[in-house]
């Protein structure tokens, strides 16, 4: 009798917790779901970002830690999404145009191959400075890309616990917010 018991308290636990947390679960990740492929890294990006959204916000809103704690790791996760958002978007050319002015581009033109029949070849109509220009906002894109996921892995792997001095520092000003392992409510 007390086996029956407990597996049908476990059907009701499926039914009653489970199966909509599922159907949320599907919700929330649906585009993650839509885009995954084994072989790229891009869904795993989708994932992360929704998953980090949705902590965020029901973290701000449905959260028992105090505030001082709670709403520095809220900002960690917001910006966390933020960085996977622009590696989602592969926006860092943009980023790098809004700071050193936009690419110069000029439409494609083509001519007949002297070396092969039957073959084009572009002809590069770029001047050495606009050259130049374009190779400064491609330069600064990677490096806005690279500090962009420095940023990231440091949010995600959080301050050194170990570094923390209960005798000389408090823990409200200490801690910054950061450390996936620590964003639990």
């Amino acid at each position: 009798m007390k086996n029956l018991r407990y597996k049908l308290e476990r059907i009701w636990d499926i039914v009653r917790y489970d199966l909509p947390n599922f159907f949320r679960n599907l919700r929330t990740f649906r585009k993650g779901l839509w885009e995954y492929r084994w072989y790229d890294r891009h869904g795993v990006y989708v994932f992360m970002a929704a998953a980090l959204k949705d902590m965020a916000d029901k973290t701000e809103t449905r959260g028992y830690e105090v505030d001082i704690t709670r709403l520095k790791k809220v900002a960690k996760m917001k910006r966390a999404a933020e960085l996977l958002n622009n590696f989602i978007e592969d926006n860092f050319v943009d980023q790098a145009e809004a700071e050193l002015g936009e690419l110069i581009l000029h439409p494609f033109e083509w001519k007949p191959s002297e070396t092969h029949t039957d073959c084009f070849e572009l002809i590069d109509n770029d001047t050495p400075e606009e050259k130049e220009h374009n190779g400064k906002i491609f330069k600064r894109s990677r490096e806005i890309e690279e500090s962009q996921w420095k940023e990231l892995m440091k949010i995600l792997r959080g301050q050194d616990i170990d570094k923390y001095e209960p005798e000389k520092l408090d823990w409200d000003k200490w801690y910054n917010g950061s450390g996936l392992r620590y964003w639990w409510d």
